[in-house]
């Protein structure tokens, strides 16, 4: 299912948004500006290499492992190729304006922000010893869609089905909810082998899955569902009974 837009009409410019898309953009195209080899280093140096970061907490979280950490960030800008970036530029496109809208500029930013680095931890643990670096943003992404499934349950997202080769209005729950359901199980059948993006990596299952949890966690200690009207409220209690087996 490919996402087109939203029937969610937001109050404010989202800036926050605009300048993410703009920025993962830009460093795309830097990217593809480099050979080879150049672009291989670019990802062992700023994307999250699981080997290095478990050697960086295994000696001690010290000054020296700083640049190590920082790849936790600074992976969520980098991308393995053109459906990368692209599939993740529609997605924040589409859904993190309005929780940017909610959340207001600066705390959306570092809501972004946290999610994917929280996502990226989550990959790292399932394969701690992975020489396959982890990048792209799809991490922070997943969060700002675990915000708005729980925020926007019954908002209609314009759906592509290429089987059916048309387009559906389907609630925001549904086609999140299944987004989260392929993530998850994905993640469980994956165990035991490489799911990092990278260079000949795969997909990073568990930083999506994660990411989603996470997102919807933050989104509620940030306030997101305080306004929240009764209705959206219940369906959101209906999910998270779901989820924790209730």
């Amino acid at each position: 299912m490919v996402p087109i837009r939203d029937e969610n009409p937001i109050t404010t410019t989202p800036y926050v948004t605009y300048g993410l898309i703009a920025l993962n953009l830009l460093v795309f195209l830097y990217e593809a500006s480099l050979s080879g080899p150049s672009l291989e280093a670019l990802f062992d140096t700023f994307a999250v290499v699981p080997r290095d970061l478990s050697a960086s907490f295994n000696t001690g979280l010290g000054f020296p492992h700083v640049t190590e950490w920082g790849t936790l960030l600074s992976a969520e800008f980098l991308h393995a190729g053109f459906f990368h970036v692209g599939g993740n530029m529609l997605y924040l496109w589409i859904f993190g304006n309005n929780v940017e809208d909610q959340l207001g500029h600066l705390k959306f930013f570092c809501f972004y922000l946290v999610c994917g680095v929280l996502a990226s931890l989550c990959q790292w643990y399932v394969a701690p010893e992975s020489p396959v670096p982890s990048l792209g943003a799809s991490g922070a992404i997943a969060g700002v869609m675990g915000a708005y499934i729980f925020r926007f349950p019954k908002v209609r997202v314009l759906t592509f089905i290429p089987i059916f080769f048309t387009a559906f209005r389907v609630p925001a729950l549904l086609f999140l909810g299944f987004w989260f359901v392929e993530q998850a199980l994905y993640g469980f059948t994956s165990l035991g082998a490489p799911a990092d993006v990278g260079m000949g990596g795969g997909v990073a299952y568990w930083a999506h899955a994660g990411g989603f949890v996470f997102g919807a966690l933050l989104g509620y200690w940030l306030g997101l569902f305080n306004n929240i009207d009764k209705e959206a409220s219940d369906s959101a209690e209906e999910i998270a009974d779901v989820i924790s087996g209730d």
